[in-house]
């Protein structure tokens, strides 16, 4: 039997021309309420490992940051997303003490980020996205600076972390490839007894396999109560790592929380192969775009539903002789690209 799609009504979206924080009620891809930030924030100053709060900075007439709040408790691993141009490297360097805020506060781990840079940075450890080293130096060497430089390290940390990540310290930096100079920022920054980890794009040039060794590292330093702002495009990495999320859209976090919260709100999907032809689901609570292809063993139905009405789908499923169901929450991939799909600049 030939296939045919048949494409059943959906539920119109909102008006896409409301600026972000004024829509009401349910956008095109199911979140309830507006784009309000949802911050996480402890009702304590001191449980915070990052506390951004109106955050503006321009450089000359370009308004670059535009009110950012970022609230990162500690002991979590926070992942931090935005397409270039978005204002995620201008934040971290604030929080570096790298760049001075305009206006607003910027405190790390209690301490001011511009008033008391040199005392933040004895209690954490950052690794950029690209790292440059000194040329005459072999890869232990540049290991034992950065150590020496930050402050004190784990014992015997740096020599598991070396084998850890197939480092070879004898080395010269010059002879490193970029996914080497890479691992000796991330041995130096791993093995450090720092309370807060900034790390942006860590894992750019390692391959899959020193990935995953990066995120089992990264993991263990969690459960020793270390603090993790993370910065990555690799958006399964994020999903995978990280307990909260912040997304930052054209200078403003317009997206923070944990994300299952973020999931809870949004539709799930649905792809269902059935034995019977699924006419009466078009009138099933909180079923939305949905789309039925006839095919020579059955029905392919996809959709959405709300997650609390979920459960009340089963049963009309049910009587469909189900062959496969497939349901999946909203990907955070999904959840950055609902703040970007419409931005025909980000990249």
């Amino acid at each position: 039997m030939p296939s045919h799609p048949r494409h059943r009504a959906a539920t119109p979206s909102l008006d896409d021309a409301a600026p972000p924080g004024e829509r009401a009620g349910r956008d095109e891809c199911g979140i309830v309420g507006g784009e309000k930030s949802r911050a996480v924030e402890p009702a304590d100053p001191a449980d915070l490992a990052v506390d951004l709060r109106g955050v503006h900075k321009s450089f000359g007439k370009a308004h670059v940051l535009n009110g950012v709040e970022l609230q990162i408790p500690r002991g979590v691993i926070a992942g931090f997303l935005g397409p270039n141009g978005s204002g995620k490297s201008t934040t971290i360097r604030i929080l570096l003490g790298l760049l001075r805020a305009d206006s607003g506060t910027a405190t790390v781990l209690g301490r001011e980020a511009w008033g008391d840079a040199v005392g933040a940075h004895r209690h954490l450890a950052y690794v950029p996205g690209d790292v440059n080293l000194w040329p005459g130096l072999t890869g232990g060497e540049c290991i034992d600076l950065l150590c020496r430089m930050r402050g004190g390290t784990r014992q015997g940390a740096v020599a598991e972390l070396t084998e850890r990540f197939q480092l070879d310290p004898r080395k010269k930096s010059r002879a490193y490839s970029k996914g080497n100079r890479q691992k000796v920022a991330l041995v130096a920054a791993l093995a450090s007894d720092a309370e807060l980890l900034v790390l942006d794009e860590p894992t750019s040039g390692l391959d899959p396999l020193m990935e995953r060794e990066f995120q089992e590292v990264v993991r263990r330093r969690r459960t020793d109560g270390v603090s993790v702002l993370l910065s990555s495009h690799i958006l399964s990495e994020v999903e995978q790592l990280c307990d909260t999320v912040a997304i930052i859209r054209e200078g403003t976090v317009v997206e923070q929380g944990r994300l299952e919260e973020m999931r809870h709100l949004t539709r799930v999907t649905i792809d269902v192969i059935t034995a019977h032809d699924p006419a009466l689901l078009s009138d099933a609570m909180g079923l939305h775009h949905l789309q039925v292809h006839e095919m020579a063993e059955g029905f392919h139905i996809t959709g959405q539903v709300e997650p609390a009405a979920l459960q009340d789908l089963l049963p009309g499923l049910h009587g469909l002789h189900v062959r496969q169901l497939h349901v999946a929450p909203a990907s955070l991939e999904e959840l950055f690209m609902r703040h970007y799909r419409a931005e025909p600049g980000a990249s």
